[in-house]
């Protein structure tokens, strides 16, 4: 196969790849969209609200995550992440036909079940697609799909939820999987493993899994960044799921307004803050490898600052776009999507250069863990605990508090990114010597 040849189904793949990223996000932040026709038709609270969309998704999600990716470094990735793909779009278009809260549940499991299966082995993918110096920019446009489905989902979501109710928007957000996944699956193309580097002496596919893990416990940089990772997923995951609620409960907004702002604010700011955080990892990275780490740095230090203006905002003196009111705080919102997405594909980055080709889908599912669990998992159920017992204090403004206080994973982030920056440098070099 020529050059050429190779490298336009190398863009193809990626953008295949990108493709399901936009359709998991659309399959799991739906559920943001409808937490209020949800609560009024089923009769929940906020914390069970929390469990389903959180703790108890997440949960399910890490249980499989570690153990499919260890399967993707021995498998078809491939094939792998078209029939994940295709039991998550089957299990949110049976999520449409629930008839109770526990019924919507079991489904929601299924959805994580599927979802687990498709980040570590597409990561993985794209450290076969592309060489050391390219993917930065490569896994930011991965990234990308994360926004584009959330802008996708909030806003055609709201709009269906709207017009047709909420069980018509989970039917119509299942199609687009289950056709990526076919075309994947047909069409996708499977990288060599190890495509770039040098086999490596005591990580080959057929070791088992505990000599991994130890392995990964045992490096002190892999270790903080997927703690830090794990923080600024938490306070994302937080203002993702809620404020669209946020918006119709505090700023007045109905359901379709709040959804369509969602995807002409909070959308594009998370494109652009995918696109910048990989151009400046990449440009800045040649000159110091540090800045695979500086950069969300920055970006969680000044994300923080913007979720508490988002959060704190008084309602009242909106902007007019047409007839959609825009309140203010959607200034703070824009900022928080910028900043909040420059951690992203700076880390998946930082992470690949620190592990072995035969591990990376497998470690990279570790990191995925730390971010589910906490991130996805306690991030919306924080909020829904919180606002709840904040009540009786706040009144009104229980929502807005709670949101603040799960914004300061942003902070604690940030002073554990800052202390690896040193320990980083080194191993990356004995990883850069390792391969040649």
């Amino acid at each position: 196969m020529s050059t050429q040849a190779r490298g336009w189904r190398r863009h193809y793949t990626l953008f295949l790849l990108f493709m399901v990223s936009a359709v998991s996000l659309i399959d799991r932040q739906i559920m943001g969209i409808v937490i209020e026709p949800i609560k009024a038709e089923f009769h929940v609270t906020d914390t069970q609200i929390g469990l389903l969309t959180g703790l108890g998704f997440s949960l399910v999600y890490c249980l499989f995550a570690i153990p499919i990716g260890r399967f993707a470094d021995r498998a078809n990735r491939r094939n792998l992440i078209g029939l994940c793909c295709a039991g998550w779009s089957a299990m949110t278009l049976l999520c449409g036909c629930a008839t109770s809260y526990w019924g919507l549940a079991l489904a929601r499991l299924g959805v994580a079940i599927g979802e687990s299966g498709s980040g570590a082995a597409s990561m993985s993918m794209i450290a076969d697609l592309y060489p050391p110096h390219q993917r930065a920019k490569a896994i930011s446009v991965f990234m990308l799909g994360a926004p584009i489905g959330a802008l996708l989902g909030l806003s055609a979501g709201a709009w269906i939820a709207y017009d047709y109710g909420w069980r018509q928007a989970f039917v119509w957000v299942a199609v687009p999987g289950l056709v990526t996944a076919v075309l994947l699956r047909l069409s996708g193309w499977e990288p060599r493993r190890g495509t770039w580097e040098s086999p490596t002496a005591g990580s080959t596919p057929h070791e088992s899994l505990w000599p991994v893990l130890r392995g990964a416990w045992q490096c002190s940089p892999f270790v903080r960044i997927a703690c830090a990772g794990a923080l600024l997923a938490f306070s994302g995951y937080a203002f993702s799921i809620w404020s669209t609620a946020f918006l119709v409960r505090t700023h007045g907004l109905t359901l379709k307004d709040a959804g369509t702002l969602m995807g002409l604010v909070a959308g594009p700011g998370a494109i652009i803050g995918s696109l910048s955080s990989g151009w400046l990892t990449a440009h800045l990275g040649r000159r110091d490898s540090r800045w695979q780490l500086g950069v969300p740095i920055i970006g969680a230090l000044l994300a923080f600052p913007m979720a508490a203006g988002f959060a704190l905002y008084p309602a009242g003196s909106p902007w007019l776009l047409g007839a959609l009111h825009i309140p203010r705080a959607a200034a703070f919102m824009f900022g928080m999507s910028v900043f909040g997405m420059w951690w992203m594909a700076p880390s998946y980055t930082a992470i690949a250069q620190l592990i072995a080709p035969a591990r990376r889908a497998t470690l990279i599912a570790v990191y995925n863990f730390g971010i589910m669990a906490l991130g996805a998992g306690f991030g919306p159920l924080a909020v829904g605990v919180l606002s709840d017992h904040l009540g009786q204090l706040a009144g009104a403004n229980a929502l807005r508090w709670a949101l603040v206080i799960c914004a300061s994973g942003y902070l604690l982030a940030s002073a554990i990114l800052l202390s690896v920056l040193k320990p980083y440098t080194q191993v990356a070099q004995e990883t850069r010597l390792r391969f040649g």
